[in-house]
């Protein structure tokens, strides 16, 4: 569901545009040419081989099916005199249709066109043109160019620069395998550091973030790499804390601020709040609320003061995402299924004050073996090795368990009765082959997603796939024609009021997969636009999935807009929301702008993102409000939320346990060039 805004993870961009090639059609790998297997903990998902001809010429095909979600690409890519491209062409298939995308350069002119954009460049010579889409091998070009200038630096198109940073060496393989390889930062074509080996000639030699990109003999290598990996990024992150964090030697005071009341949804106009250490000691009128002696005073006049928000569905990905979720007002995360092994050494580096990171509220990711088995997930093959995973989740300290659409259902309700019996949160996709209802049957908390509630209302043929695409096509062809206040959907919604069953709707994830065309930019991102890399921005439009045989956009638009019919129907009877992104995190406020669509006044689509999810974790007696005696998680932003829910983007200052962080050094810390319109 991630968008990934990097040039060196393309392959999870590629968009529809023109007519596709048929997999038939496709380049056939030779012999000898190199292959990678392409893999996470959740076990295989994929394969590309990369070759060259004899005249310099690289080749390469790539083929992945991700929970059904299937990439069926090759590529040609002809190097000029300086090996920059000077011809590419990329072909082939990926979720959102056809990738189809060529550049050119003769002489100093360069021409491409992508499933999202086409342009020139007349002064394009000695600039390296990063595609939008195609096989790993594209970036392994860009890296191997980028290290064979001594600078280490160079010029993009369509634009930015990229410059490469040596971060450390290991050893990989053994025997006559071994070899040394070098890990190395690219900075510039994301708004964080990417991560890349290369071996001791400069060549690229494997990816291993979550996802792993991994050659032919080295394929057990991935847990030593990733774990170097974290540690030489890692390193970092106490510079970074430092730079960022003050922790005040006085009071502070936000004086004559509009108040958000998230215990009681209401607004507060020219109030004063107090903090003294890691606590709230004061909040009240400001005509009648004193301020300590040498208090550090914020004057609030024109701005809001809210609880530090919750992203309640945020994959953390590294080190930068904690600075930059801070930078939005997001003190504390829900994060629903990880790379266990990254959690957990997160954790302890924040316990060590050697990490900036929002208070992390784990859930370990669950599932089923099978070819759509989730990327990073804890595979069970069996009931009682679901029910040790569930205790081990407990054991390693996190707060709740994902159950994920390839899990056996046969097996929920021994597995959910030992997490109860824990005291884990239970939530997740629905395991193919049931309804949503019937895994509330089994003891669900939470729904995540607003897709898996639609699921309760369509064909029954749909559910034994509905773990691979059918998980998104179903509700994008059945949807739009629903009765939302039909028998099944109204049984659905008035169990989940009853039994007080959350949801996680993510709408701002199902809105990119079902509403924008190729080159269209979304309302998530649209305020952003001018602050970011240009490889990044280009991303942001990066259309919906492609739509299947018999339906047009419209109708998975018609789909979406029955979607958010549901989340207000799911709100008006009760069933508690908080809000997620299942994003890069930047997409948090406009998923508060899509539930006022929905019929929620500003307040209450507010409290989806401060006091509901403090409640949903157990964590409302210490964080979720504003009160006297809870931690100092707070939020100063310019203008008024109340008017303009919006104005929740424009972040002056943020507070997580009484520590004092400037938003604008946060965005600019984690590749933001200025503020979101």
């Amino acid at each position: 569901m991630r968008h990934v805004f990097l040039p060196l993870a393309a392959v999870l961009l590629s968009t529809s545009g023109l007519s596709q090639v048929p997999k038939d059609q496709l380049d056939k790998p030779p012999a000898n040419a190199k292959h990678f297997t392409i893999q996470s903990t959740g076990g295989k998902h994929g394969d590309e081989w990369s070759w060259q001809l004899s005249d310099g010429t690289r080749k390469a095909r790539f083929s992945m099916n991700l929970r059904g979600q299937v990439w069926e690409e090759d590529y040609t890519g002809k190097p000029g005199a300086d090996g920059f491209p000077a011809k590419v062409t990329i072909r082939g298939v990926s979720p959102q249709g056809d990738v189809s995308e060529t550049f050119s350069l003769a002489g100093a002119v360069a021409n491409w066109q992508s499933p999202i954009d086409h342009g020139s460049n007349d002064a394009a010579r000695g600039r390296f043109y990063t595609t939008l889409g195609g096989p790993m091998d594209t970036n392994a070009w860009f890296i191997e160019r980028l290290l064979a200038r001594p600078s280490h630096a160079m010029t993009l198109l369509p634009g930015g620069e990229a410059r490469a940073e040596k971060l450390t060496t290991m050893i990989v393989g053994k025997g006559k395998s071994a070899k040394p390889i070098t890990l190395w930062q690219v900075v510039g074509v994301s708004n964080t550091p990417v991560p890349i080996w290369t071996d001791a000639k400069g060549k690229f030699f494997a990816v291993a973030n979550g996802m792993a990109w991994l050659p032919d003999g080295y394929t057990g290598e991935q847990a030593r790499m990733e774990k170097v990996q974290t540690a030489a990024l890692g390193a970092q992150a106490p510079l970074l804390l430092k730079r960022l964090v003050t922790v005040p030697k006085t009071p502070v005071a936000f004086a004559h601020v509009k108040l958000f009341d998230a215990d009681n949804q209401r607004f507060l106009s020219d109030q004063t709040v107090v903090v003294n250490g890691a606590k709230i000691v004061a909040v009240g009128p400001a005509g009648s609320t004193p301020i300590p002696a040498g208090a550090k005073v914020f004057d609030g006049t024109g701005k809001t003061l809210v609880p530090g928000m919750w992203d309640c569905h945020m994959h953390v990905g590294d080190d930068y995402t904690g600075p930059q979720e801070l930078s939005l007002g997001v003190t504390s995360v829900r994060d629903p299924g990880n790379d266990d092994v990254m959690t957990m050494d997160r954790r302890a580096r924040v316990a060590a004050g050697q990490l900036l990171m929002p208070h992390v509220y784990p859930s370990s990711l669950i599932d089923g073996k099978g070819p759509y088995t989730a990327q990073v997930a804890n595979v069970a093959t069996s009931q009682d090795q679901a029910i040790a995973l569930v205790r081990r989740a407990k054991a390693n300290g996190f707060t709740g368990v994902k159950f994920y659409g390839t899990f056996d259902y046969h097996w929920l309700p021994a597995a959910i009765a030992e997490a109860h019996k824990l005291g884990l949160h239970v939530h997740g996709h629905i395991p193919h082959g049931i309804r949503t209802s019937e895994a509330i049957a089994d003891g669900y908390d939470e729904v995540t997603h607003i897709n898996w509630i639609v699921m309760e209302g369509v064909p029954a043929d749909v559910l034994p796939t509905d773990n691979g695409i059918g998980r998104f096509e179903g509700p994008g062809r059945y949807a739009k024609d629903m009765d939302m206040k039909g028998p099944a959907m109204a049984a659905l919604v008035a169990a989940m009021a009853a039994k007080h069953i959350y949801s996680d709707p993510t709408m701002v994830a199902f809105e990119g997969l079902y509403v924008p065309d190729n080159g269209d930019l979304s309302p998530s991102y649209a305020p952003f636009v001018g602050t970011l890399p240009s490889s990044v921005e280009r991303g942001f439009r990066s259309g919906g999935f492609a739509v299947p045989a018999g339906l047009t956009r419209a109708d998975y638009r018609a789909s979406w807009a029955k979607m958010i019919e549901l989340l207000g129907l799911m709100h008006k009877a009760g069933v508690p929301i908080v809000a997620g992104t299942d994003g890069s995190g930047i997409e948090i406020i406009h998923e508060l702008e899509i539930y006022e669509q929905a019929g929620f006044t500003p307040a209450e689509a507010l409290a989806a993102a401060t006091i509901v999810p403090a409640r949903l974790v157990g964590a409302d007696k210490t964080t979720g409000s504003i009160a006297v005696g809870k931690n100092a998680d707070l939020v100063l932003v310019e203008g008024d939320p109340e008017a303009r829910i919006g104005d929740l983007r424009q972040t002056r200052w943020v507070m997580i346990d009484g520590k004092l962080l400037n938003a604008d050094e946060l965005r600019s810390a984690t590749g933001f060039s200025g503020r979101p319109h």
